[in-house]
């Protein structure tokens, strides 16, 4: 069975050409959907042989699924632009019988690093990213979306995600997600009582320093555990200002 790499993009010339050659093996068609690049994005998209479709942005979960209805391939495998796949995960690929499989899709261990650094505070971080669409595909979503299904098999296989070049620029995006996050919420109705951003700051770092064990993983660990828990601590009082602003 013949398989569809799907990957979004927006300005992303630093890191397409890695993403795309990480599929080239076990894919035999490459979709590229990208949200307005400025740069080279396309350009390279195009050269390594990828077809590309210009798509502004429509949130995570649609922009993910605005390619696969386009896919020549009934399977999917969606990429964002800072992902690779491990050389494990090419194999456990080839070695699938789509085409008999009794799963609606397959999930990979996703390895998050920053900058050279692994981090394994975020370990095994499960996503689901090779799915058959005529079964299911991402939901509907404004923040990071998921594939909707129940039938998903666990391969023992990475997904290689170079999300940050350093902190400084993890701290620059959890701004923005703190931003989205907070807005998404406030307009899905949900509301933060002046007490929330204590607790889920707090619950944030005791979560990822203690239950997860990340006061054991070095300075990366506590560098993380850190960040998150402000990230947390400041969705819920963005949520709380919006609030009162309304």
């Amino acid at each position: 069975m013949k398989i569809t790499a799907n990957i979004i993009t927006l300005n992303e010339e630093k890191n397409i050409e890695a993403a795309i050659r990480s599929v080239l093996s076990v894919c035999d068609e490459i979709l590229v959907v990208d949200s307005q690049s400025t740069d080279r994005t396309r350009e390279i998209a195009e050269s390594l042989g990828a077809k590309v479709i210009v798509q502004p942005y429509l949130g995570d979960g649609l922009q993910k699924a605005f390619g696969a209805p386009l896919a020549k391939n009934e399977w999917i495998l969606s990429l964002d632009a800072d992902e690779r796949l491990d050389t494990n995960a090419i194999e456990a690929i080839k070695h699938l019988d789509l085409e008999n499989t009794a799963y609606d899709a397959f999930s990979f261990a996703r390895k998050t690093y920053v900058g050279k650094h692994f981090i394994k505070l975020w370990y095994p971080d499960r996503v689901t990213r090779l799915y058959n669409r005529s079964k299911c595909g991402f939901e509907s979503s404004g923040g990071h979306a998921k594939v909707k299904t129940d039938n998903v098999k666990a391969l023992n296989a990475d997904m290689l995600h170079y999300s940050y070049a350093d902190y400084a620029e993890m701290i620059k995006t959890s701004h923005k997600f703190i931003t989205r996050g907070a807005r998404i919420a406030h307009e899905e109705g949900k509301r933060s009582s002046k007490y929330d951003p204590f607790l889920h700051g707090f619950g944030a770092l005791f979560k990822a320093l203690i239950l997860k064990g990340g006061m054991f993983h070095g300075i990366h660990g506590w560098n993380v555990a850190v960040i998150s828990a402000f990230s947390s601590y400041m969705k819920y009082a963005l949520m709380l200002e919006l609030q009162e602003n309304e």
